[in-house]
């Protein structure tokens, strides 16, 4: 017959104290002060009833959490935490945890959070927007060991497994409905326009060629907020307040356009503000229009005309891609891995609502 195992109880019991004591005592944790006699007698009664003490297990040996890292650049948007929703949902479907970076677009957080991917050894690394040109080759070394994923710019060139969005499409779609509703004065608000966040520049060059097509490029005018905006720590209202305050701005140089655009959802509730402010009706007097579909662009008092491209799908994606690479290192034909790229893109869709009509005094078709 089988010997019972002796346990901590059974010890406690013989030594007549308390299990939590008997644990203390045996695990060298003496967090109150124990009699001389106390300790002698556990001691003496686990070594009677043959009382072994459980190995701890070795970190060697133990189960290796399974990570995901995502380097986020701003949470101040919900551009990102749709992306971050779409992530968690898939990630956590198949049983992985995360690890969020959010470099805030600061370069020195990035490398730092770069150089700790070594000691994190995480099984694959998600980009929500592009790295940091000056990080490329180091995110494409990394894309070598373990699977790396960009939610990027199409135009944007990297050796790297991708979940694609043609901003410069984004802006022609916004200029096309505003032409269509016969808006050919109007501006667009942007948030810094540097070469590092040349996703801004595609979205607003792709906006702007679209009315040159048509013949109106002297029409809009380009509002884009200073550099030092992008060198500061983002506060929650940032964007709103770019689109609040470079719509003040503009108002006070020239009425004499008939929308604006902001180059997101959040901008565009800034605008919409500062045009309240000034008793400007909406879309009466001046037409607005944001740009991803988040959440408050549907819940908001005039539900706001927008570009919806997929983002939370996206997210799914850019996990799915991470999953797909796992799963083909751990084959029988890991050897044979081919050098493979997945490039998936969603076309984007207009979402008409509140805030966009056509030009005073002109007719629907």
């Amino acid at each position: 017959m089988r010997k019972k195992k002796v346990t901590s109880t059974d010890v406690a019991r013989e030594a007549g104290v308390s299990q939590a004591t008997v644990s203390m005592i045996l695990n060298k944790k003496y967090n109150v002060s124990f009699s001389r006699e106390t300790i002698e007698r556990v001691e003496a009664a686990a070594r009677k009833l043959g009382y072994a003490a459980a190995k701890p297990k070795s970190r060697k040996n133990a189960r290796r959490e399974k990570l995901l890292v995502v380097f986020c650049s701003n949470l101040t948007n919900p551009y990102y935490v749709m992306l971050l929703q779409g992530i968690e949902s898939r990630a956590k479907e198949a049983g992985f945890g995360l690890f969020v970076c959010n470099t805030q677009r600061d370069l020195k957080m990035e490398e730092r959070y770069l150089k700790m991917m070594l000691q994190l050894k995480p099984l694959g690394i998600i980009y929500t927007c592009n790295p940091s040109h000056c990080f490329m080759k180091q995110v494409e070394e990394l894309a070598r060991q373990i699977p790396v994923v960009v939610v990027n710019n199409q135009n944007e060139k990297m050796n790297v497994d991708a979940v694609e969005l043609d901003n410069s499409k984004l802006g022609r779609i916004m200029a096309r409905h505003l032409l269509e509703l016969g808006h050919h004065k109007v501006a667009y608000i942007a948030p810094p326009l540097t070469a590092r966040q040349k996703q801004r520049s595609k979205r607003v060059e792709g906006f702007l060629k679209e009315y040159e097509e048509a013949g109106f490029k002297d029409g809009v005018i380009i509002k884009a907020a200073g550099e030092e905006m992008d060198l500061t720590v983002a506060h929650i209202d940032s964007e709103y307040k770019i689109g609040y305050d470079l719509t003040r701005e503009l108002l006070e140089e020239t009425r004499d356009i008939t929308a604006i655009v902001g180059l997101n959802d959040m901008i565009a509730f800034g605008i919409l503000d500062a045009l309240q402010e000034e008793k400007i009706r909406v879309p009466a007097e001046m037409s607005v229009m944001g740009c991803d579909n988040t959440l408050f662009a549907r819940i908001h008092k005039v539900a706001l005309t927008t570009i919806d491209h997929f983002v939370v799908y996206k997210g799914r994606d850019a996990c799915d891609i991470i999953m797909k690479k796992i799963d083909s290192r751990d084959t029988q034909y890991a050897d044979l891995e081919p050098v493979s790229s997945y490039h998936v893109e969603y076309e984007p869709r207009l979402i008409v609502r509140g805030t966009t009509g056509y030009l005073s005094g002109r007719k629907r078709k």
